[in-house]
This record gives structure tokens, C-alpha cells and sequence, in this order.
């Protein structure tokens, strides 16, 4: 996997290289210069066809990951110095642009996003779901908020666009978590959150608290956290000092995801499906997590024994993936 630099042949151009990223078919641009490395560099998006055939190559630079996120492609470079870069699809002076910046870069543009306010993402309102089970739930009172609660399958606040589920976050105190935890519990809430295209989970406590636990061994709950980390890495655990810290947090997370759901359709328009993130393919699920994503759809699944053959097929629709094999589909 190579980034490639040459000479741009159009001599009536004021961008002199061409960039071609290993992205899907691969994307074209016309730049200013061969690496972003004290500025930002505007790159003018040209079709694959202008990749000439005789192209004079200025550089091959190998790459260890060219993986796109949102509006943004991530590319960090096989090499010790002036290894990370970004490509970042954004609006200026009132149009779309791209730019090609790194962490030297002085000015950082954003992907698609306008001008910072105080208000989550630039949202004038976000609607959030609240799940009808919440007992004393966040209000998000000094925010641009519209509340509306009803129930949901999986998590206690949620953000919907098109009809459907796009983010969620589960609510939890130091005591329901390490509880949670402890039972089993999480695990499969976990499990139905991964069906989600982004979910979270926030802990009113911070991260210390944990090793302060009186009825549950401390390194139990901490061993067990740090396992179903590993085991679903798309779902964040994040302890925030105290409960208004924490709804803060959801505040600013949902809109995020809700502003990164719109982004999408318009950027895989633009930029294509790429790589997943790192280059890597998911790990197939257990039958565990097949089956608790079966039951928050409402799918008839039974408690144990082998997943019927239309379950995982359903599994694989909607995560355009494989579904349980070998031992572990029998429980």
C-alpha cells in the first residue's frame, strides 16, 4: 500500500504535484507540495482518470494505514518522521473543500464542520430519546435539548436519524456498573449496543473509585471492565468525575454521533467505503452476542443451544459480515 506523489503534466495548473491515495479505486488530487509540513495544503479533487499513465513520480511514500473516518482519511506513513497525516474534506468561505494537514500543521481544519460554538457540534436543537425505563433521568437543562422518551432496546439515551437508532449511551453509577459487572449483565447489554453504529458507556464515577469498591473485589470489576474492552473496542467506557460531568458528556457525545450520521452518506459519496478502521476485519461474534443482538430486534431466538441458520443470516444483513462458526455456536 503506497501513497504516490508525481508531477502534475498540466502546465497551466498552480498545484505542480498530483496525489493518488490507496482509497477503494483510489482518489486523485492536484497539491501544492509533496507533504503538509508547516501548513495545511488545499488539495483539488481530480477524477481517477487524470492519473496520468507515463506519470513522473516524485515519491512513493509506503503506508501502514490509509483508513477513511467520516470526512476525514487518516494516513500514517511507514516511516519514523512525518509519518501522520490527515485529508480532510471541510467547508471554507462558504463551499466544500479539502485540505491535507498533519499534527505540525499550525491551522487545523475539521471535517465538515463550521465554525465552533457553544452549542454541542453547532446543533440550534438535538433531539434525544430517553429511554421510558430511566428512573431519574438527565434533563440537559443548560442545553439546546428536545427530550423525548419512550422505550428503547438497548441503552438510556439515544439520537435517531432516517427512522432509525444511530447512537446510544448507557447510564451507569459505580454501584450498577460494578454490579452489572459482576452478574453478567453488562455483557449482554454490551452485546445489543454492538448492533448500534456507535454506542457508549458513561460511569458517573471517576476511573480511582473503582479500586475504593467495598462489596465486590476491585480488581474483579477492574479485570472485567478491561476484558470487555478488548472484547467490543467500538464501544468506549468513559468515567466522568460526577453525574453532571457525565451528562455534559452525553450531551456533547450524541450530538457528535448524530453530526457524524449525517456526515456519512455525504462522505462515502465523495471519499467511497475504504478500508474499515486500521485495515482489519471485525472478529466474528459469539453466539452470546448474535443472540442478545436477536432479542433487542425482537427476532425469536431460544435461551441456548445452536442459532437457527435464519438468525445468522439476519446477523450478517446488518453487519454486512460473518456470523458465529466453529465451537462457540453451540452454547
Amino acid at each position: 500500500m503506497e501513497l504516490l506523489i508525481a508531477r502534475n503534466p498540466d502546465p497551466d495548473s498552480r498545484l505542480p504535484y498530483l496525489l493518488r491515495l490507496p482509497l477503494g479505486s483510489g482518489l486523485v488530487f492536484a497539491t501544492k507540495d509533496t507533504w503538509p509540513r508547516t501548513s495545511g495544503l488545499y488539495c483539488h479533487p481530480l477524477p481517477l482518470e487524470s492519473w496520468p499513465a507515463d506519470a513522473d513520480i516524485v515519491e512513493e511514500v509506503g503506508l501502514e494505514a490509509c483508513t477513511r473516518r467520516g470526512a476525514a482519511i487518516d494516513v500514517v506513513a511507514d516511516r519514523g518522521r512525518e509519518n501522520r497525516s490527515q485529508i480532510v474534506f471541510t467547508r471554507a468561505r462558504g463551499r466544500e473543500m479539502v485540505f491535507w494537514q498533519s499534527p505540525r500543521t499550525r491551522k487545523q481544519a475539521r471535517p465538515d464542520v463550521t465554525l465552533p460554538t457553544a452549542r454541542a457540534a453547532g446543533l440550534a436543537d438535538l433531539e434525544i430519546v430517553v429511554d421510558a425505563h430511566e428512573r431519574y433521568p438527565y434533563r440537559f437543562s443548560t442545553q439546546q435539548v428536545s427530550l423525548v422518551r419512550r422505550g428503547l432496546p438497548c441503552g438510556d439515551y439515544a439520537v435517531v436519524a432516517g427512522g432509525r437508532t444511530v447512537a446510544a449511551v448507557e447510564r451507569k453509577s459505580l454501584a450498577d456498573l460494578a454490579s452489572s459487572l459482576t452478574s453478567g449483565r453488562l455483557r449482554y447489554a454490551l452485546g445489543e449496543l454492538a448492533a448500534l453504529p456507535r454506542a457508549a458507556v458513561v460511569v458517573e464515577e471517576g476511573y480511582a473509585k473503582v479500586f475504593a469498591l467495598e462489596h465486590v473485589r476491585p480488581a474483579q470489576v477492574a479485570d472485567g471492565l478491561a476484558e470487555l474492552q478488548v472484547r467490543f473496542p467500538t464501544i468506549p467506557v468513559v468515567f466522568c468525575e460526577n453525574r453532571k460531568t457525565a451528562e455534559e458528556w452525553t450531551y456533547r457525545w450524541l450530538a457528535a454521533a448524530w453530526t457524524w450520521a449525517g456526515e456519512e452518506g455525504s462522505a462515502v459519496a465523495r471519499v467511497g467505503e475504504g478500508q474499515a478502521p486500521g485495515g482489519l476485519e471485525a472478529p466474528e461474534p459469539s453466539s452470546r452476542e448474535v443472540r442478545a443482538w436477536a432479542l433487542a430486534q425482537g427476532l425469536p431466538v431460544s435461551d441456548r443451544g445452536r442459532l437457527r441458520p435464519e438468525i445468522v443470516a439476519a446477523w450478517r444483513a446488518a453487519h454486512g459480515g460473518a456470523g458465529p462458526s466453529g465451537p462457540d455456536q453451540v452454547q
